[in-house]
């Protein structure tokens, strides 16, 4: 049976966010978008859930949301189909406000490939590219 991974972040603008994941990809379904959240598709097993903080705080009664631009709680790694497509990706996020990083597994980049994009938010993607 293939999983389904939905990943919840809140944000702080969420159109500009919407148009930052679309950006780079993402697909909004409707169905289950409205003024406090924006479901943003990658394909049948990956989404985003864009949420605007206040609503985010609803699903954390009695904790604190962090600024994911100080402080990191997941990283959230996908793959995809090639080594140029990780680097696009993380080309168009720069270009479109969010920033990236590469850390050095020492792994040499033949054999696998990720980056660290960062949303408008900071909140962290990891889009990676593994031989085989």
């Amino acid at each position: 049976m293939a999983t389904k991974v939905f990943v919840t972040f809140p944000v702080s603008d969420l159109m500009k966010s919407r148009d930052f994941y679309q950006a780079l990809g993402f697909k909004q379904n409707m169905t289950y978008s409205d003024e406090t959240t924006s479901s943003m598709v990658w394909d049948e097993h990956f989404t985003v859930m864009l949420t605007t903080k206040d609503f985010y705080q609803k699903f954390i009664p009695g904790r604190t949301l962090i600024d994911a631009r100080k402080q990191n709680g997941a990283l959230v790694a996908f793959l995809m189909n090639s080594a140029d497509e990780v680097r696009e990706f993380a080309k168009v996020a720069q270009e479109n406000g969010g920033s990236f990083y590469h850390y050095e597994s020492g792994i040499p980049e033949t054999e696998m490939l990720g980056y660290e994009v960062e949303d408008l938010d900071g909140n962290i993607l990891e889009p990676t590219w593994m031989k085989g």
